[in-house]
């Protein structure tokens, strides 16, 4: 690990995720920043919108609400989605996910949106 690296890979996930991130302890969180962040996501060729419809899409394929709850926010917060681009993507992706998780990332999308709408503007959702 390089300090410019760890730098580029706090800077990007910041940027992902729309909240300032620390430098952290451990093997996983500094092989996540400097390969997943600072390689990954620098890459060239996909801006981070890009990146953000594919992350969601794949989330959602595999039923990862969780995770979901981290991007679908990160998503409203740095303006790559609008509200009505979320629900369109939930629409979208129930022909191919299947129902019950088309379903699912539907009501989190409107839950999250509504919370989102909710809070106090440069506040970061909960």
């Amino acid at each position: 690990m390089t300090d410019d690296r760890r730098r580029r890979g706090l800077e990007m996930m910041g940027q992902v995720y729309g909240w300032e991130v620390h430098d952290g302890p451990g093997d996983f969180f500094g092989i996540t920043v400097d390969h997943l962040f600072a390689d990954i996501w620098c890459r060239p060729g996909l801006s981070m919108r890009d990146r953000r419809l594919l992350l969601l899409g794949a989330l959602a394929a595999r039923g990862l609400n969780d995770v979901l709850d981290i991007q679908i926010p990160a998503a409203l917060r740095n303006a790559d989605l609008t509200p009505a681009e979320l629900r369109e993507i939930a629409i979208f992706l129930t022909h191919y996910i299947g129902w019950p998780l088309g379903a699912r990332l539907s009501v989190q999308i409107d839950t999250l949106i509504a919370a989102h709408e909710k809070r106090p503007s440069g506040e970061p959702d909960e």
